[in-house]
């Protein structure tokens, strides 16, 4: 269970340039992985080793301006309820205004911690200025440039430091694993559990974003039980215009990082589309198993014994580098290939699970790596002397070398994929890492 950091505060204040920036520093330093889309209203970051959610409320306010602190009040009123800790953004330029007062007044009765940042402080006489926002009444402020990232230092220090100690997962609830059906609004998301279990537990309408909360049901099947979790639907957050939506979203998010398979599911009319796309990554980035479903396969016109092999090889084109991952073509409405979509996520949660021996992971892989080894970098041979699996929930392991810094993302990839092709790590991510000897 990760902590969840919501972004508050006025329009063009620059809570998405703040965002932006923290998601890349994220994944420059811990995972740098290359070709993923990020998502612009929530993501993962890392400060001091210490992870977290992100949450940028900004594009959630709807209609003009007279209506803009209504709006302000309800984003703030459930990103307070939802988040752990709060960044209260405001915009040195402007100075402190009606809405910035009516935003304080909310969060001066909350108990959580709440960060007042002061943006587009880029100089000495803005510095000065910045004084001004002490009437707020919020305490000490921290005043940062989003755009170059000037002062984010102090203010993630501080953050993580804020951020409450994670909690364990009780023993009987972590071993059932969790299963996570995940998509855009509207996919068939609820009709695939409904028919699964052979009931109307949830209901299911025409109206995308019917369920507004992540359901759990117990599900035993193939000797195998497991949770399956129902999830509101994850839309682009120029469409999200409800606060009872976003806080679905919310929920979404926490849903995916507290399962062990995501089960992606696609509407085949409308393809892998950017937020799927989205979804897909957030899985990744989690480390997730994943399986993807491609719903509603009947209403696709024309087929024929090649439409199902070129939709995939399309998908798949949009995963990379991440491609080995399991798409399964159901229809729900049919109850086609349903059961298959499920003895395929219990199998990635098995790849998941999986733990080599040391022994076996020496003996397959070092007389691969001694015929292809790492290319020589400024005349400097790589030597990889011994590798094992750490002991984590999902696939990471480490490569103990004499020049580390000297191996790069390719020779990684190339690691990975061997490591898949030996061992099959279906629809995981895997982890490689490189260590001093």
């Amino acid at each position: 269970m990760s902590n969840i950091v919501a972004i508050v505060g006025r329009p063009n204040v620059g809570k998405s340039t703040f965002f932006n920036r923290l998601i890349q520093r994220r994944e420059a330093i811990v995972d740098a992985v290359s070709g993923v889309t990020r998502d612009r209203h929530y993501g993962k970051s890392d400060w001091n080793g210490k992870e977290f959610s992100l949450i940028d409320t900004g594009g959630y306010v709807k209609g003009s301006d007279d209506v803009f602190e209504a709006e302000i009040d309800k984003q703030v009123v459930l990103a307070i309820e939802e988040a752990d800790a709060i960044i209260f953004m405001v915009d040195v330029e402007s100075g402190v205004t009606g809405m910035d007062e009516d935003v304080a007044k909310l969060l001066r009765k909350v108990t959580k911690p709440v960060f007042l940042v002061v943006n587009k402080v880029d100089n000495g006489k803005r510095a000065e200025d910045a004084v001004e926002f002490y009437s707020l009444g919020l305490g000490e402020y921290y005043t940062v440039a989003s755009i170059n990232g000037s002062g984010t230092g102090d203010l993630l220090d501080d953050l993580v430091k804020a951020l409450p100690e994670v909690e364990e997962v009780e023993e009987e609830a972590e071993a059932l694993p969790r299963f996570a059906v995940v998509g855009r609004p509207n996919a068939g998301k609820s009709s695939f559990i409904n028919a699964l279990i052979g009931e109307d537990r949830y209901i299911v309408t025409d109206v995308a974003g019917t369920t507004r909360d992540s359901i759990d049901t117990k599900y035993n099947r193939f000797g195998f039980e497991f949770n399956l979790v129902d999830t509101a639907g994850i839309r682009k957050k120029s469409k999200v215009k409800e606060d009872l939506e976003f806080y679905s979203v919310m929920r979404s998010v926490r849903a995916i990082e507290h399962c062990d398979v995501c089960l992606v599911v696609l509407d085949a009319t409308r393809g892998f589309d950017g937020q799927v796309q989205n979804i897909f990554w957030l899985a990744q980035r989690n480390r997730k198993g994943i399986v993807v479903l491609v719903n509603k396969w009947d209403l696709v016109e024309d087929k024929d014994n090649r439409t199902m092999k070129e939709f995939e090889r399309a998908i798949k084109q949009q995963m990379e580098p991440f491609t080995d991952v399991p798409v399964v073509f159901i229809s729900v409405l049919n109850k086609q290939r349903i059961y298959k979509a499920i003895e395929t996520a219990v199998e990635v949660y098995k790849n998941r699970s999986k733990r080599i021996k040391t022994s076996v992971l020496n003996e397959v892989m070092l007389p691969i790596i001694e015929n292809r080894p790492p290319p020589a970098l400024k005349a400097k041979f790589v030597k990889i002397k011994y590798i094992m699996q750490l002991p984590t929930p999902q696939p990471q392991f480490a490569f103990f070398c004499n020049l580390p810094q000297y191996v790069k993302d390719p020779y990684k990839r190339f690691l990975e994929n061997k490591l898949r092709e030996k061992f099959d790590f279906h629809g995981v991510p895997i982890s490689v890492y490189m260590r001093k000897k």
